[in-house]
């Protein structure tokens, strides 16, 4: 093998960042083979599989694996949706072992201008200033309320671009202002911290808002600290570790406070990294015991909302009407985080609705962050499989718990032609609706 000077400087990288005792935990045993999507697709190609990509970043590690083009590749088609995990017998952390592999290929890739800019612009930009998310989210309401969107769609301009991008541009949320909140009045007993999330915040508000209203209804006290930013698992799924731990302290440090009982989150894919900021910064002295305080107190909404007893209010509803209700798990939300029970429960008790299990509901849909812009034609192949179980339940809502699965699974329906018989949305929106859509 002819060691040039990418090999060998991507080895050293391989070797500062990869974790050796991490690698060796792998077996080998294929206990992850089944549950990884990216290995069921591509016809159980190994070097697709969780087991295949560990023996790669061994390989790297030891020099014993020449870096090209189809080593990239295996890296770059991992979805990150760390189903391998629950599967694995001997605890591999794959998902540790994935984000010290892509900050190892980050330190050293060679990168266009293009690619710097964007990188640039995206990791030390929008996703590192909530104002400037803001900012850039009203210029989508601008062409959405402008007249913009209807003359664009309907001169066809969007057909020069990429059909995901087509689809991504059609299932967008209708942006609208802020709504002023208004003051509760029910007599408050618990009291939270909401980390209201960039796109949540932004793309997403009126969950948001639908969010605050439930919890307060439950007799809880929502706080919102202005400091906190993005959560940072976009710079972590994309070998800017220490960007995203950038934006973990200003996060820490925003909720260090014994004024509230929990931290709730809406958005699965925050979550998971939230949960895991104790980990990341473990050996900080500044913040191992601010993150630990932060961990303890991190809890997912439909998890909270059980705790507060919303089950109990739901069964009060008497409503005659049963159309199906389905679920889609976010993966980090169930694979990171453990939360599985609790959404199903709240579907099982929501008026007007008979919930049925969706088939592979723990299966990636595909989104997993960007990888559905970054990898459209896996993406696709990922979601036509995940469509399969859809169309044959037929549910009139699938709910799903971040931001990400909802747009990807609106763009499943919408290929399918499905728009009217059946929605996509968001377990907060669908559980508001039917609260109050059935008390009126």
């Amino acid at each position: 093998m002819v060691v040039t000077e990418l090999q060998q400087r991507m080895q050293e990288s391989f070797k500062d960042n990869v974790d050796e005792e991490y690698l060796m935990d792998c077996m080998r045993c294929g206990f992850c083979l089944p549950a990884c999507p990216t290995y069921l697709v591509t016809n159980k190609d190994e070097i697709h599989s969780p087991r295949g990509r560990i023996a790669l970043m061994k390989g790297m590690r030891d020099g014993d694996v020449v870096w090209d083009g189809s080593v990239e590749e295996s890296f770059d088609m991992c979805l990150g949706c760390r189903a391998c995990e629950p599967a694995c017998p001997a605890g591999v952390q794959y998902g540790v072992l994935l984000e010290e592999t892509r900050v190892a290929i980050e330190q050293v890739k060679t990168k266009s201008v293009v690619e710097k800019a964007v990188r640039k612009s995206t990791f030390d930009g929008v996703f590192a200033d909530q104002k400037k998310m803001a900012g850039a989210v009203k210029l989508v309401q601008f062409y959405q309320k402008s007249g913009l969107q209807t003359v664009t769609r309907k001169i066809g301009f969007l057909n020069l671009f990429p059909p995901f991008m087509k689809e991504m541009e059609a299932v967008l949320p209708a942006i609208e202002s802020k709504k002023k909140r208004a003051t509760p009045s029910e007599p408050k007993t618990t009291t939270v911290a909401f980390f209201t999330g960039c796109l949540m915040d932004t793309l997403f508000q009126e969950t948001n808002r639908k969010t605050i209203e439930l919890l307060e209804s439950l007799g809880v006290d929502v706080m919102i600290p202005k400091e906190q930013q993005c959560c940072g698992a976009l710079h972590g799924h994309s070998g800017e570790l220490e960007k995203g731990l950038r934006n973990a302290r200003t996060n820490v440090d925003a909720f260090d406070s014994d004024s509230f009982d929990f931290i709730v989150n809406n958005a699965g894919g925050c979550g998971a990294f939230l949960s895991e900021y104790e980990k990341h910064l473990q050996s900080d002295t500044a913040y191992a015991e601010k993150t630990t305080r932060f961990s303890r107190k991190m809890i997912d909404i439909s998890s909270l909302l059980v705790k507060l007893g919303l089950n109990e209010r739901l069964k009060e509803i008497q409503v005659e009407s049963k159309a199906i209700v389905t679920y889609q798990d976010s993966c980090h939300l169930r694979n990171v985080n453990k939360v599985f029970l609790e959404p199903r429960t709240l579907l099982q008790d929501a008026p007007g609705f008979e919930y049925k299990e969706l088939i592979d509901a723990g299966s990636c849909c595909g989104s997993a962050g960007i990888y559905n812009i970054l990898q459209p034609e896996m993406a696709k192949k990922i979601l036509d499989l995940k469509m399969k179980g859809v169309k044959e339940l037929q549910p009139a809502k699938v709910v799903t718990s971040n931001p990400g699965c909802l747009m990807q699974m609106q763009v499943g329906i919408q290929r399918e032609g499905l728009e009217k018989e059946m929605q996509a949305v968001h377990i907060v929106d669908f559980l508001y609706d039917a609260i109050y859509k059935n008390q009126n």
